[in-house]
């Protein structure tokens, strides 16, 4: 599992590659806070590498999501794998995140 931070159109980009779960839930919580701390509260989670993905990790985008609201900003998620998308699906989440293909469409969501 691999974390980074960069950006695109002015909005922080936290992108995870690899498996998300219970060991690596709080590297990802930990990277979310570093990218809002830093950043103007518009962040995009990109989640186009993540092979896997645990109710845990969904608790730490949920946390993320709050933690952003209460700041005034925004949060995107990039999600175009079937796989992980049914995860948003089947908890009702989806109701709750837009899931956006690309960055570049999370982006254009956020400004």
């Amino acid at each position: 599992m691999a974390f980074s931070i960069s950006a695109f159109s002015g909005h922080s980009v936290v992108r995870a590659d690899g498996e998300l779960d219970v060991s690596t839930a709080p590297q990802l919580r930990q990277t979310i806070t570093t990218a809002l701390d830093e950043g103007d509260g518009k962040v995009i989670i990109d989640l186009t590498a993540v092979t896997f993905m645990d109710s845990t990790t969904l608790g730490v985008l949920i946390g993320a999501h709050n933690r952003v609201r209460e700041l005034g900003g925004a949060l995107g998620l990039v999600c175009p794998d079937d796989r992980v998308r049914r995860v948003f699906s089947i908890t009702g989440l989806d109701k709750v995140f837009t899931l956006h293909d690309t960055v570049p469409d999370a982006a254009a969501a956020l400004a």
